[in-house]
C-alpha cells in the first residue's frame, strides 16, 4: 500500500529529476540496418563503412553515434581474414546464408528500416576490358526481389558504381523508382573535405574541366569521375549526359599531347598545372622539397599515364588524367567563363586506418536512411558508372559516340560535402 510519506517521497524526486533536467527518458528506438556485402575483411569497404553504424564515426568535432542498430548481415565471400563474425558476436547482429534472409531477419517478411550494398572487394571475375564484374546488380536484385514479394520496400544505399555493366545500372536506377524507394549511391571524393572548401557556383558557364588522380582503372578513375562530375552537374542547364568519350594509355598520351593529335588538343594546360598546384603528394627530384615538374619530369615519373576525355552533349568538355608515379591524390580544376583563373580545389582523403571520408559518405547515406529522402541524385552514379565503363572499353576500341549515355538531372543547390 503507498503511504502517504512513499507518495511525498516519490513526488519530490520526480520533481528534483525534472527541475535538474534529469528526468528519465527513454532513447528513441534505433532503425533497423541490413548489410549485404560482397566481403568483411579489414581494410574491405564493409570494414570502412559498416562499422560506421557498428560504433558511430566523427563529425564537427563531435563522436557520432548513429540513429541506425545493424541487426542483420549478408556476406557474400568470407576467406580468411573474415571479420564479420566477430563484429556480429561484439555487436548483436546476425548472419544470414541469403539476401532475403537477412533482409527479414529469418522471418517471413521485411524486417528492417534500411539496407547498405556493398559490393567492392572480393574474389571475381575480371572482363576483357579489365572490369572486376562485382555482383552489385545481382544483389540489388535479391533485395528488389524481398521488397516485391512482401510489397514493402526501404531505402539503399549502394557503394560505389551501381553496376560495371550500364544497361544493369540503368535497370537498378529504374527498379528504385518503380518501387518508390529512395536509392543513393557512389563515392566519398564527392562528400568528403576540399582544400579550399570551395564548389562550382550554381550556373555557372564552364568551358572544360580537368580531374588528376592515380591508381588503377575501374577503381579510381571511377572516384576521379564521380569527383568532377559531382562538380560539372551544377553548370549552366544542369546535367545533359554524355556525347562522345575517348581514351588513351601509356606513352602513346605523351607522343599525341606533343604532336597535337588529341581530340581539340588534349587537356590544358593551365587546368593541369591548377590541379598539381593543389596536389599535396607532388613527386620531387631528390633533395627538393617543393618543386612544380617539368615537361620531362612528369614523363620520366608517370611511364603509363591514362586519359580520358568526356565531350558532354551540351559542349562542356572534362579531362581526366590517372598520373601515377606523379600523385597519389585527387585533385580539380575547370575554366569558367567570367574568371581568368581556373576554379580549383584538392578533394581531401584522410589516410588509413581512420579514413574520415568514409565517414562523411555514410553521414549522408544515414540521412538518408533516416529521412527517406537522397541526398543527391542517384544518376550522378548512374552517368559516371556509364562513363568509366564507356573509358575503359575506349582504351581498346578508340572510343566514340554514347547515345546510351543521355541521362539528364539537376543537382541541389546545397553540395552535401564536408565542410567542417
Amino acid at each position: 500500500m503507498l503511504t502517504r510519506r512513499d507518495f511525498l517521497a516519490a513526488t519530490s524526486a520526480g520533481l528534483l529529476a525534472t527541475q535538474t533536467g534529469f528526468a528519465a527518458q527513454e532513447k528513441p528506438r534505433k532503425k533497423r540496418l541490413a548489410v549485404v556485402t560482397t566481403l568483411w575483411n579489414y581494410k574491405s569497404h564493409a570494414w570502412h563503412m559498416a562499422e560506421r553504424f557498428l560504433h558511430g564515426y566523427p563529425i564537427d568535432g563531435e563522436w557520432h553515434e548513429s540513429g541506425l542498430e545493424v541487426v542483420s548481415a549478408y556476406v557474400d565471400q568470407r576467406p580468411a581474414g573474415d571479420l564479420s563474425q566477430s563484429r556480429a558476436d561484439e555487436f548483436g547482429f546476425k548472419i544470414y546464408p541469403t539476401v532475403a534472409e537477412a533482409l527479414r531477419c529469418g522471418g517471413d517478411k521485411l524486417n528492417v528500416d534500411a539496407v547498405l550494398l556493398i559490393g567492392e572487394h572480393g574474389s571475381y571475375p575480371v572482363n576483357e576490358f579489365g572490369q572486376k564484374l562485382y555482383p552489385r546488380f545481382e544483389l540489388f536484385s535479391q533485395i528488389a526481389d524481398v521488397f516485391r514479394k512482401d510489397k514493402a520496400s526501404v531505402p539503399v544505399f549502394n557503394d560505389k558504381h551501381l553496376s560495371w555493366n550500364f544497361d544493369y545500372a540503368k535497370e537498378m536506377v529504374e527498379t528504385s523508382k518503380e518501387l518508390g524507394f529512395a536509392f543513393q549511391a557512389g563515392s566519398s571524393l564527392p562528400v568528403t573535405w576540399r582544400m579550399p572548401s570551395v564548389d562550382m557556383p550554381y550556373g555557372a558557364e564552364v568551358t572544360e574541366a580537368l580531374g588528376v588522380a592515380n591508381g588503377p582503372i575501374d577503381i579510381y578513375d571511377f572516384h576521379a569521375m564521380e569527383m568532377i562530375q559531382s562538380m560539372l552537374e551544377r553548370r549552366k542547364g544542369g546535367e545533359t549526359g554524355v556525347q562522345e568519350v575517348v581514351a588513351y594509355r601509356g606513352p602513346d598520351v605523351w607522343k599525341r599531347k606533343d604532336s597535337g593529335t588529341l581530340p581539340g588538343d588534349g587537356w590544358p594546360d593551365d587546368l593541369l598545372e591548377a590541379c598539381l598546384s593543389r596536389s599535396q603528394t607532388l613527386a620531387q627530384p631528390e633533395s627538393f622539397s617543393h618543386r612544380y615538374p617539368t615537361k620531362e619530369q612528369i614523363r620520366e615519373k608517370v611511364t603509363d599515364p591514362i586519359y580520358y576525355r568526356i565531350k558532354y552533349r551540351d559542349g562542356t568538355i572534362a579531362h581526366l588524367l590517372l598520373l601515377n608515379g606523379l600523385v597519389t591524390d585527387f585533385t580539380f580544376a575547370a575554366q569558367i567563363k567570367g574568371r581568368k583563373k581556373p576554379l580549383s580545389t584538392l578533394f581531401y582523403l584522410p589516410p588509413t586506418p581512420n579514413v574520415t571520408y568514409s565517414a562523411s559518405l555514410m553521414h549522408n547515406a544515414e540521412k538518408m536512411f533516416l529521412t527517406g529522402k537522397a541526398q543527391y541524385p542517384v544518376e550522378r552514379t548512374l552517368l559516371t558508372s556509364g562513363i568509366i565503363q564507356s573509358c575503359i572499353q575506349a582504351l581498346k576500341n578508340g572510343g566514340g559516340n554514347t547515345p546510351h549515355l543521355d541521362v539528364k538531372y539537376s543537382a541541389p543547390r546545397e553540395s552535401p560535402f564536408f565542410k567542417s
